[in-house]
């Protein structure tokens, strides 16, 4: 072999090392990296959407919190201090939100959603998750030993990935008292606003870890759904998600209900309906094959469902029967919140938009 074989690649090696030097000091995580202020925040991709009193604030990709004060025709970017893809946001009072998505993240706002501050990560989420359970199996609270022991290994395995985790939804019942849920049957809860997480991964009836999609409240009972067939209700006793059977075992997307029923929705269309705290189910045709990956309750009976393809359809018998909305330009939705009754603000891969409802 030539001694110019042997030296190429060594100085083409050298070459390259200040070079990849130079990026790694450049580089930052996108949970340390504010979110850049762009003309274009309102027509990418956004993931979630809720009202906050009379505001309306939406959530997206690369760390986009968009709000508006006239019914969606202007809005105005939030200052937020992460990068990471935003999924879903809540309201529990007109001031006090959390938004949670990618990489762990979860943020709070004191002030209808125009700043943001931290509250959690992947990072920290993943430690506390592992020295929870170690602690507790210490204390023997698990269970048996191979319980405890079973617990303590997932959870290191998911404190090991750090910030690899998306939380997918959010829900809190008031200011102090919510959950967050996501990937791999993630769940933690807080009783004072954010400020400490407690998990809550051994208080669920999810042996295969399934994803948790979302997370609300319906007619008093709390509800979670996820991947395949995943229906979980907070049991009388606030301390464990049971399982419940809809007979359906594709993933379902939302939750939503009203006047004494609970609807969940997901894919192809399906949707399934309860009257008695989700004993039996009925399956409800929406005429719809694409997914259902949004819903929102309006009042008095009414509820909106958007789909993949950026169908809408709205009920006015509380999920019982739902009929189409025209819709001049239909693109994916993601999420949907009501404006009044007879109005909409729609979220989706295009960004946001305001619809009418009839």
């Amino acid at each position: 072999m030539s001694l110019r074989k042997i030296v190429s690649p060594l100085v083409a090696l050298a070459l390259t090392l200040p070079l990849a030097a130079s990026a790694a000091a450049n580089y930052r995580d996108v949970l340390d990296t504010p979110a850049r202020e762009s003309a274009f925040a309102t027509k990418s991709l956004l993931n979630g959407v809720a009202s906050a009193g009379k505001r309306v604030v939406a959530v997206g990709q690369r760390g986009h919190i968009v709000y508006s004060d006239d019914g969606g025709k202007t809005w105005t970017q939030a200052r937020v201090p992460v990068s990471s893809d935003l999924v879903a946001v809540t309201f529990p009072t007109v001031e006090q939100g959390w938004a949670v998505g990618h990489d762990g993240v979860v943020l709070h706002t004191a002030d209808s959603g125009a700043t943001w501050t931290r509250q959690l990560d992947g990072r920290s989420a993943g430690q506390l998750l592992a020295n929870y359970y170690a602690e507790q199996a210490a204390a023997g609270t698990l269970g048996s030993p191979d319980a405890a022991a079973m617990l303590v290994d997932e959870a290191k395995r998911i404190g090991a990935q750090g910030a690899e985790n998306p939380f997918l939804d959010v829900w809190f019942a008031d200011e102090n008292n919510g959950f967050i849920v996501g990937a791999f049957n993630q769940i933690f809860r807080t009783a004072d606003g954010g400020k400490s997480w407690e998990p809550w991964f051994h208080r669920t009836e999810n042996p295969n870890r399934l994803h948790l999609y979302a997370i609300r409240q319906v007619g008093g009972a709390l509800y979670i759904v996820g991947e395949q067939g995943t229906v979980l209700k907070l049991n009388g006793g606030g301390k464990r998600f049971v399982a419940l059977d809809t007979g359906y075992k594709g993933s379902f997307f939302g939750v939503t209900g009203g006047d004494g029923a609970v609807l969940v929705h997901g894919l192809r269309g399906h949707a399934f309906r309860s009257q008695d705290g989700g004993k039996a189910w009925q399956k409800i045709e929406t005429g719809l094959q694409d997914g259902i990956t949004g819903a929102a309750s309006c009042g008095n009976q009414r509820l909106v469902l958007v789909s993949q393809a950026g169908r809408l359809l709205v009920s006015d018998d509380a999920g019982a029967s739902f009929r189409p909305i025209k819709v001049e330009q239909a693109s994916p939705a993601s999420a949907v919140a009501c404006l009044g009754n007879d109005g909409t603000v729609i979220v989706g891969a295009r960004g946001v938009r305001a619809q009418a409802i009839q």
